[in-house]
């Protein structure tokens, strides 16, 4: 869902059980049909944190880093249990990854050229995983690349890996490897296993110890990318190593191939840590420690979470699942979603939306392995980090309750602010829905408190701007049309392009003290509930809507309106030029447009005006060089900057040559459902959260289970 610091579009939801579907999409996909009463959830969630489910979701490492408070335990779940194979000491840190068609890039025992080469690696598209490895004349590095959806994948990677580390490599080439073995013999002991492993050369090939038991360890042969290339390496095998025994490592069955990795490691002396490569088609290691503990994940901005952890294989790639009890993963989720200060029961009426959420979606596989991931696609989830006892008040005074229509759980969606309307279901997904419509959320304003006022300003450059008011000085002087002219208070004090600071966005100029600019207007900052964005030139319009519009896009984009607006204000409907703009789902014009906050917006030219006439009649002036204006010098060609023009309220709006676009609006996220913001205003008004709930959702019941 929507987080109070950074928000977002809602995405779909799909459940292989549905019996019907709403013909209705959100970001791409599909509305589900609520859960069914008698078939609610059980008490835990499933998080995505690490998975590339395609189109949905991908985010891909090429291993996992964990650490535990307690002792803690890893093995495969086999037929629902859970077999412990490894068992780690409180505080050591452990990598996973899975096994695949990988590329080994380098293999040195020169530690400054391997350091080197991680360094290189790691700037790039293909990530390294650097282990270490015992031989007869000392320690050799390897470096790995992958895991590789085809071979094909793989070979493509090794030209580039090649060519990255040209320098490293001294003519040597990157190899492909996938994960085919014969096993040389089980062992009772890693020392026994290694030892052997040791003993076994085979140039060109894998030699691994593998983890295929409690206390069970095999020594793999081979790294063949296939059934039949695997068998094409035995004879090789058998006439380098006549002693080995082979068999054939079962592809289905569960094992972990086991490594020192030193990824990590400082140049001068790298520090080898326990790694497992989880081999075995359909293989899912359960990682679990002491229920009052919890595990940090370094490649999660080393957060803390509760629960177990779940490692699979999903399109090639790592996918890493935290299964985590429901009421554990709320004091997480309310705490990353609104502020922690916010008054109780608006805290409250976001814990029972954030649980029917989750449980709305708990026995689903949107994501292939869960229902849920932990970020702005689902609800943010940062772990136990920013948990606090307001929140946990929240959750636990209202454990069990959650939100439904007709004896059904809703998928109670939110957003940060509505813009004062919340959205009917048709503006955002094009379908009615009766528990989605448009309601007044006079609350939402309260986000603009506090935040500074911006001037509008037009510099001698004839270029227009924002400067905040802190740094500006009214200089007591006019222009002849009675607008008032300031200047700043410090050297340097850029003019930024809207009123907003965007540390990625270059300012439109630069002021320093003595300098003069006529003020247009004196308008809020940007917030979440009112906004402007832009301008825009046709170019980078064409740019944001290429491949989100079906059909042609006319070119260039003379012309931008809004055709039709839904309930609340929101664009149904855009033309450019004239021409109906295609889209899926109106709530994508957010996407299709750069990235708006919402579609609750308005759209200005900047090189275009409207004059009112006589009666009532009105026509519209375009900007243009030798455009005929008024100065104090009397009529002159208009060549260049931008001209002002007035309105009879006084009101000043600059008209540029280059006529570009901007969109200015209110709200952040698709508003449907609860406001965020609304519901802080509705609290702050007395309202209690069961109240604020059926606000935002219309024809709803709030039940406890």
């Amino acid at each position: 869902m929507i987080r109070h610091s950074a928000r977002r579009g809602q995405t779909s939801r799909t459940r292989k059980w549905a019996a019907a579907l709403l013909a209705a999409t959100l970001l791409g996909g599909i509305f589900q049909v609520p859960t069914s009463a008698d078939s609610m959830p059980d008490t835990r969630v499933r998080v995505a944190m690490f998975l590339d489910s395609g189109s949905t979701y991908r985010a891909v490492v090429p291993a996992v880093t964990l650490t535990a408070e307690s002792a803690w335990q890893a093995g495969p779940q086999t037929n629902g249990s859970f077999e412990s194979w490894l068992d780690f000491s409180p505080g050591q840190t452990v990598r996973f990854s899975v096994d695949g068609i990988k590329v080994k890039a380098l293999e040195s025992a020169d530690w400054q050229t391997v350091s080197a080469a991680i360094k290189k690696l790691e700037g790039g598209t293909d990530k390294p995983i650097a282990v270490a490895a015992e031989q007869a004349g000392g320690t050799v590095y390897q470096v790995y690349t992958g895991p590789y959806a085809s071979e094909e994948a793989a070979s493509a990677a090794a030209t580039r890996v090649g060519q990255a580390l040209a320098g490293q490599l001294g003519g040597a080439k990157p190899s492909v490897h996938g994960g085919y073995y014969y096993s040389a013999g089980v062992f009772g002991s890693k020392a026994e296993a290694e030892a052997i492993r040791q003993s076994i050369h085979l140039p060109g090939m894998e030699v691994k110890v593998a983890v295929v038991g409690a206390n069970q360890y095999a020594v793999w042969v081979g790294g063949a990318v296939s059934e039949s290339a695997l068998a094409a390496l035995k004879a090789q095998i058998v006439q380098l190593q006549p002693q080995l025994s082979l068999t054939a490592v079962d592809a289905q069955a569960p094992a972990l191939i086991a490594y020192r990795d030193v990824t990590g490691g400082e140049t001068a002396a790298p520090q080898a840590v326990d790694h497992y490569a989880i081999s075995g088609l359909n293989t899912k290691l359960i990682v679990r420690d002491s229920e009052d503990s919890v595990i940090q994940v370094a490649e999660r901005s080393a957060r803390k979470y509760r629960g177990d952890f779940e490692i699979s294989r999903v399109n090639g790639q790592l996918a890493l699942v935290n299964d985590v009890p429901l009421e554990q993963y709320l004091y997480s989720v309310v705490a990353a979603e609104v502020p922690s200060s916010w008054p109780q029961e608006s805290l409250k009426a976001q814990a029972v939306a954030a649980r029917s959420y989750a449980l709305y979606h708990a026995e689903g596989n949107k994501f292939n392995v869960a229902g849920l991931v932990d970020t702005t696609l689902s609800q943010v989830y940062n772990g136990v980090d920013n948990e606090v006892d307001s929140i946990r008040q929240a959750v636990d005074s209202t454990a069990g309750e959650v939100i439904k229509s007709n004896g059904r759980i809703v998928e109670a969606i939110f957003s940060s602010n509505s813009g004062g309307m919340t959205a009917d279901s048709t503006e955002v997904w094009g379908n009615p829905n009766s528990t989605f419509g448009s309601v007044p959320s006079d609350g939402d304003k309260a986000a603009e408190a506090g935040l500074k006022s911006w001037y509008h300003v037009l510099l001698p450059t004839g270029k227009t701007g924002y400067v905040r008011e802190d740094h500006v000085k009214l200089t007591g002087g006019k222009t002849a049309a009675g607008l008032d002219k300031m200047t700043v208070t410090a050297n340097g004090t850029n003019v930024r392009p809207i009123p907003l600071i965007q540390a990625d966005v270059s300012p439109v100029g630069q002021m320093n003290p003595g300098d003069q600019a006529v003020v247009l207007e004196v308008v809020g900052e940007s917030s979440s509930y009112s906004w402007i964005r832009g301008p825009f030139s046709s170019d980078e319009l064409l740019k944001s809507l290429k491949g989100r519009i079906a059909g042609e896009i006319p070119s260039p984009i003379l012309n931008l309106e809004i055709a039709q607006r839904g309930p609340s204000g929101r664009a149904t409907q855009i033309k450019v030029n004239g021409q109906i703009l295609d889209v899926r789902y109106p709530d994508l014009f957010r996407s299709a447009f750069g990235g708006l906050p919402s579609t609750r917006f308005d759209i200005a030219a900047t090189g275009r005006y409207t004059v009112q006439g006589a009666g009532g009649a009105t026509s519209n002036g375009t900007a243009a060089p030798g455009t005929s204006i008024l100065s104090s010098a009397g009529a002159t060609a208009w060549n260049g900057g931008s001209m002002i023009v007035m309105g009879a309220d006084g009101s000043a709006r600059a008209i540029d040559q280059t006529n570009r676009f901007l969109f200015v609006g209110r709200g952040n996220g698709h508003g449907l459902g609860l406001s965020q913001w609304g519901a802080k205003g509705m609290a702050d008004a007395g309202y209690d959260y069961t109240a604020i709930l059926q606000h935002y959702y219309q024809n709803v019941t709030i039940v406890k289970e």
